[in-house]
């Protein structure tokens, strides 16, 4: 998880991220100002988590810009957990925060495995 943790530290300025987990899933909380459910995408790709968001900035029409540092476009990439299960991942988006719950696979149950040696053949 160290990856991801490293790739969040990396993200734009303009996207603020926290990280969550749980025994049974991650939770990763970006804050998107001014950006909508329809104006975002989320998908992944080789192993990676891809956003991408368009913000929604309304000029009023009796002014324009002297200065605009808030990107129009905010595009953010993070590795996936290895133990994240991408398929079953769920993300709801409210007042410009999107929560991304992936669930992590489920450990390999414990068992005895046993041995046989070319002595069993007989």
């Amino acid at each position: 998880m160290s990856a991801l943790r490293d790739a969040l530290s990396d993200l734009p300025d303009a996207v603020f991220a926290d990280l969550l987990e749980s025994e049974t899933s991650y939770l990763l909380v970006l804050d998107l100002p001014g950006v909508t459910a329809e104006t975002a995408e989320l998908r992944v790709e080789k192993g990676r988590l891809v956003v991408e968001a368009r913000r929604d900035k309304r000029l009023p029409a009796e002014f324009d810009y002297v200065r605009e540092e808030r990107p129009l476009f905010l595009d953010a990439e993070v590795p996936l957990p290895p133990d994240a299960v991408a398929d079953e991942a769920e993300a709801s988006m409210e007042r410009g925060t999107l929560e991304i719950r992936l669930p992590k696979r489920e450990a390999a149950s414990e068992r005895t495995i046993p041995i046989t040696t070319g002595d069993d053949d007989a």
